[in-house]
């Protein structure tokens, strides 16, 4: 079990997954659901800062390297492109809604992207990321839930 519980949280911190993973991994695994669904949470919420370090402190060092600075462009030009619009008009919201949608390509480290990118108190978006990985986990927990319940 403990196993199995390192396994949803390690899940839950990866950008190849998130808690999106975690959980359904950790119910399929027969954690109890309620530990399987803080620990995920939890762990999803502690990518934010994580996350803000690398983008005030590394990535600033990082951005001269050619193959780096290509790459952060590109992710950068995808997450304007993607959130750009809804950001820049609902603010705090339109933050908490992105990262809250339970589909790839959304969640806390394309948050921590955008509220970097633009300029979003810390503060604030870090509240915005908490709101949205709450939800998003909320409604993947329900969902395992009721599909191992078939």
């Amino acid at each position: 079990m403990i196993v199995d519980l390192i396994t949803s949280i390690l899940w839950s911190l990866s950008p190849f997954g998130e808690s999106k993973v975690g959980i359904p991994y950790g119910i399929s695994q027969g954690v109890n659901s309620y530990l399987i669904f803080i620990t995920c949470f939890l762990a999803n919420v502690l990518v934010f800062p994580i996350m803000m370090f690398f983008l005030e402190n590394i990535n600033n060092r990082l951005i001269s390297w050619r193959p780096y600075k290509r790459v952060a462009v590109w992710v950068g030009q995808r997450a304007k492109s993607g959130t750009g619009k809804k950001i820049n008009r609902f603010g705090f919201l339109g933050l908490a809604l992105f990262v809250m949608l339970p589909v790839p390509g959304t969640g806390v480290y394309a948050g921590s992207i955008a509220a970097y990118l633009f300029q979003i108190e810390r503060k604030k978006a870090f509240v915005a990321n908490a709101i949205g990985i709450f939800f998003s986990s909320l409604i993947i927990w329900a969902l395992s839930i009721s599909v191992v319940a078939i």
